[in-house]
């Protein structure tokens, strides 16, 4: 199981500032760019998700519609193009024109409501060569797990959040004994303080 120091690091951005949400309302999911065959696979992440973490998914959000947008594409300029994204992610010409600079396949936008807590995630993948390559479960379950919590952006480029057990890939049960604890009821939605990590430590030592 993960320590109090590896705890904090995931939740320890690059600048060196720890930062922790989770989210504050259920997830209304919607995906887009996708067939019907690869819709259900995602689905069947969010939902397997949602039943470790304990938190619930949604049909609708009443103020966004839909809180976790994900959207599969082949350019970053297609995003353009997407009716009143631009309203939901203002930044979004100068997003897409960095995003292509630096030949990105991936990227997430999180909003947050007053309190600080998760209330929308938008997840973009550009599938180039490399992400076509990945299984769709695997993709799925991948961002399913980095769309539920606000990681650091460090917190998987050395180790995957993901496993492989005989010919399917899972979860870490690491990262999922984490997840349970982030999302149980006496936990804060929002911390800023890396003493966060410790409680952490000790709700996933709680549950073992």
């Amino acid at each position: 199981m993960l320590d109090a120091t590896e705890i904090e690091a995931l939740f320890t951005r690059e600048d060196g500032a720890f930062a922790f949400a989770r989210w504050g309302r259920p997830i209304a999911p919607i995906v887009f760019g996708v067939t019907d065959d690869t819709l259900s696979v995602v689905k069947g992440a969010l939902e397997a998700v949602m039943v470790l973490s304990g938190h619930r998914m949604a049909e609708t959000d009443p103020e966004l519609g839909s809180n976790l947008m994900m959207f599969f594409f082949r350019d970053w300029d297609e995003l353009r193009d997407v009716p009143g994204l631009d309203r939901l992610i203002p930044e979004l010409a100068s997003l897409v024109a960095r995003l292509t600079s630096v030949e990105a396949n991936q990227y997430r936008v999180f909003h947050f409501d007053p309190e600080g807590a998760i209330k929308a995630c938008f997840v973009f993948l550009r599938m180039d060569a490399d992400l076509s390559a990945v299984p769709a479960e695997t993709l799925a379950l991948s961002q399913t797990v980095q769309s539920v919590l606000l990681w650091s952006d460090t917190a998987f480029r050395s180790r995957s959040a993901l496993a492989v057990a005989g010919e399917k890939t899972i979860l870490r049960p690491d990262i999922a004994a984490l997840i349970r604890a982030a999302y149980d009821p006496v936990m804060p939605a929002v911390a800023q303080d890396p003493s966060h990590a410790l409680r952490l430590a000790a709700r996933v030592g709680q549950m073992q």
